[in-house]
This record gives structure tokens, sequence and C-alpha cells, in this order.
């Protein structure tokens, strides 16, 4: 049986729409990319900071970041039931992304490195981990997503916790803001002096005031840290191995030469408290 000339035509019509819809159905599956998942086509060869030649214990780079934009990291331990420490991170101009480890070094993002006894034990990727019993220090480290380590003036983003004891919390626990939204206290200002600059700190509690911030010195500049505090202590000065007892409600003073750059924490030692951090260029 043979067809009519005039029907060919709608059958090949038929024939085109077909593979027209098939096409389109394959452009709206999945898109295939190129880049670490977690980013799009424009973050994929993106980059923040600059790479110094310096490297960490295990070999990874130091991405060099301002001051002003740089993560930071506070920690926070409690003693676990069963043994061994488990672990609080508060970070601060970062967030976790364990979807794009691997991929670029993107401001504010990647995932953080214990270090127990100054050896890496673990990566983190979220805000709550765990450290084993007979740990006696324990360093956290802010790494990006191509694992170079974030840095200031030549220094590793960290916070370093002694676990030979008491847990002891290296920074007060966050304040969420309030309903009315009152602003925060403004971050401690060195005031110029005849001798440098002059910080005053008071402590209450688990509180410092102003809250802990970052003082950047100028090599070779003197800084006076004039401190108040409720209860007796000892302040430290990491890096510059400078302590000053504390007795409760009377000013004690420590004056040293910023001679050292990098990123220095200046702590207390038995409640644990980050008073605030020296940045040295």
């Amino acid at each position: 049986m043979t067809h009519p000339r005039g029907a060919a035509a709608p059958l090949l019509s038929l024939v085109l729409v077909l593979a027209a819809a098939l096409s389109l159905a394959g452009c709206g599956g999945r898109a295939t990319t190129h880049h670490k998942p977690g980013t799009t086509h424009e973050e994929a060869g993106g980059s923040s900071g600059t790479l110094l030649p310096a490297r960490d214990e295990s070999g990874h780079r130091l991405r060099e970041v301002p001051a002003a934009t740089a993560p930071t990291v506070r920690v926070e331990v409690r003693p676990d039931t069963e043994g061994g420490w488990n672990v609080h991170l508060a970070v601060e101009r970062f967030r976790f992304t364990p979807d794009s480890t691997g991929g670029a070094a993107l401001p504010g993002r990647g995932h953080a490195r214990l270090l127990a006894d100054g050896r890496e034990t673990a990566r983190l990727y979220g805000a709550w981990g765990y450290v084993p019993p007979g740990v006696r220090t324990l360093t956290v480290r802010l790494h990006a997503d191509d694992h170079t380590v974030w840095a200031v003036a030549g220094a590793p983003v960290q916070a370093t916790v002694r676990l030979d004891g008491t847990p002891a919390a290296s920074a007060p626990p966050t304040t969420p803001p309030s309903a009315t939204g009152t602003a925060t206290t403004a971050p401690p200002t060195p005031l110029p002096s005849e001798t440098g600059r002059t910080v005053t700190l008071t402590i209450t509690g688990k509180t410092v005031q102003p809250p802990p911030d970052r003082i950047e010195l100028k090599k070779g500049e003197r800084l006076t840290l004039r401190v108040t505090g409720d209860r007796a202590d000892t302040l430290h000065v990491h890096g510059y191995d400078r302590e000053l007892p504390l007795s409760p409600g009377v000013p004690a003073t420590l004056t040293l030469t910023a001679d050292r750059t990098g990123l220095f924490e200046v702590e207390t030692h038995d409640s644990g408290l980050l008073l605030t951090q020296l940045v040295v260029r």
C-alpha cells in the first residue's frame, strides 16, 4: 500500500519536533562543571591574599591577608565524660566549606586543622571536634580550601589552648546581638603616650572589656598593657614569653618592645581568657 505524497511532510515535521525536544531535554540535565563542587565558574579561578614562601610544620604554604579582613579563631575546650576533650571553635570572618575542599582559595572559607602537642592530628569541617586523652597543648589553625594556611603578618591564623589540668577556654563565649540591635563595645584602641602606646583592659569574670581584638604595631614600637582583673591570675604574652601577675582589683602594667614580627596572643593563664592579639609588622 502506498501513502499519498502529501502525508510525508507531516511525518517529517514530527521527526524534527521530536529531535528538537530531545536536544532540549539533554541541555536541561545536570550542568557539567570544570571546577570543584561548591564554587561557581567565576570563583573557580579566584584566589585571595598573597602566597608566602614560608610553610607550616606540615609543608603547607602560608597565604597572607590583611589583618582587617583576615579570619579569626578562638577555642573553648570541655572535658568529655569518657576522657579527652570536646573542642568548640568560635570563628569570625570565616565559614567552613567541606564541599569545596581542594578548590580555590576564596576569602573567609576553608577548614581547620588540629595540632596536638605540635603535631597535626585531624581536620575540622565544622565548629566541633574531639581531642583524646594525653594531649597537653592543642593548636587550631585555619586553612583555605586549597590547603594553604591563612596568615597575618607572616604568622598562621591560629589559637592555642593548654590541656594540662582543668579545661581553659581561650576566649569568653560569644554574646549574641540583642533584640534591639545595640552596638557592641568598640575594640581596644591603643593610646599614644610618651613611651609608645597604651591599651587598658578590664576583666570581669569571663568578660574582657573592650572585647578581644587585634592591635597593629610596627616593629620596634613600645606597647604598654594596663590590666585590671577581678581575680588572681597571670597575664601571658605568647611569643615574647612575658608574664604579669594580676591581683583582684589592682591595676597591673606590662611594657614591651615589639621586636618580633607576627601574630601573638595575650591571654590569662588560670582563666584562659584571650585578652587581645598583637600584630607586629
